[in-house]
């Protein structure tokens, strides 16, 4: 279960650095936007992972 876990964090920073990579070559405010959210998306998503993950599935 922790190698799965592991995986899904690493790809969860991997596209965290991909839409940080986009938002900083952003031409315009809306795609500035669209990147921040996703950002912010994903570091939800990450954080689920890395504190809470298991728990669901021990409950």
């Amino acid at each position: 279960m922790t190698d799965i876990r592991d995986a899904l964090i690493r790809g969860s920073e991997k596209v965290i650095g991909h839409y940080r990579s986009l938002l900083t070559s952003a031409k315009t405010e809306k795609k500035r936007e669209l990147y921040r959210s996703r950002i912010e998306r994903e570091q939800r998503l990450l954080e689920e992972l890395q504190n809470g993950f298991t728990d669901r599935f021990t409950a």
